[in-house]
């Protein structure tokens, strides 16, 4: 390998986490190996910044954590370092056409989090694996300002296509719409993609993207896989994400992080 990985940045859920959201032991060793070859590591998602905060204390995290695609970038103690928030005037037309496409809808702002029914699609789910209840309103017309993310949510992945299609046509120069589960439709600031990740990264470090190593499952992670040296698709990925990836592991439910992390960057 002509270029060493100074740093690797994983996504989280069907990544660095199994089915279950559990980190196993060998993800850990990995991550700690990794730190032991003067590597460092980060983590970018979907999810709020408050719902990466049970990975900072087994995976030691002392790099930023990159919540809502990279539209909060916030330290461990939970300081901002960088937010990216959707226009206001975008936000209303935006929620719109999204219940207008059949999804349920949740708008993040700032910290907080805005459903309209509790017992919604995958509320439960998403309370549960991020360790914090949303608030529920009966409209979201006062939800205005410091808007960093608005989700779709649909079980039906027709709708969810439609949707992104729909978004990113009548949305294209101000919104970035990508999905990082098959039932989220994530939308965020045209800059929150884990490709600006990476480049953040880079800045911070004083690093050169081609030193860099991405790790992911999903849609929205071929962005940052486009502007790293290496990138590693997971088992559990489609054919199309595996296509743009440099190499490929085994599922998140047979520890293809560990593997990767064992096969293709501490060998180099």
């Amino acid at each position: 390998m002509s270029t060493p990985i100074r740093l690797v940045l994983s996504d989280v859920d069907g990544t660095l986490v199994s089915g279950s959201k559990e980190i196993t032991k060998e993800a850990v060793r990995a991550v700690q190996r990794l730190g032991d070859e003067g590597i460092l590591f980060a983590v970018t998602s979907g999810r709020p910044p408050r719902g990466l905060t049970m990975l900072i204390e087994p995976l030691t995290l002392t790099t930023p954590l990159a919540g809502f695609n990279g539209g909060l970038m916030v330290k461990p103690d939970m300081s901002i370092m960088q937010e990216l928030i959707i226009r206001d005037d975008v936000v209303a037309p935006l929620i719109e056409l999204l219940l207008a496409g059949g999804l349920s809808v949740w708008v993040y702002q700032g910290v907080e989090w805005y459903v309209l029914d509790l017992d919604g699609p995958h509320v439960a789910h998403e309370s549960d694996v991020c360790q914090f209840v949303p608030n529920e309103l009966k409209d979201f017309d006062g939800i205005r300002g410091d808007v960093v993310k608005v989700v779709g949510v649909s079980d039906d992945p027709d709708l969810i296509a439609k949707a992104t299609i729909a978004v990113n046509q009548a949305f294209t120069a101000d919104v970035s719409a990508t999905s990082s589960q098959t039932y989220y439709l994530d939308v965020t600031h045209q800059d929150a993609n884990k490709g600006k990740v990476v480049e953040f990264l880079a800045a911070t470090y004083d690093l050169e993207p081609a030193t860099i190593a991405t790790i992911g499952d999903m849609s929205n992670d071929v962005l940052m896989f486009e502007k790293a040296g290496i990138s590693i698709a997971m088992g559990n990925a489609s054919a199309d994400v595996k296509s743009q990836a440099t190499f490929t592991t085994t599922s998140n439910d047979e520890n293809g992080f560990a593997r990767a992390i064992e096969r293709f960057i501490l060998t180099q």
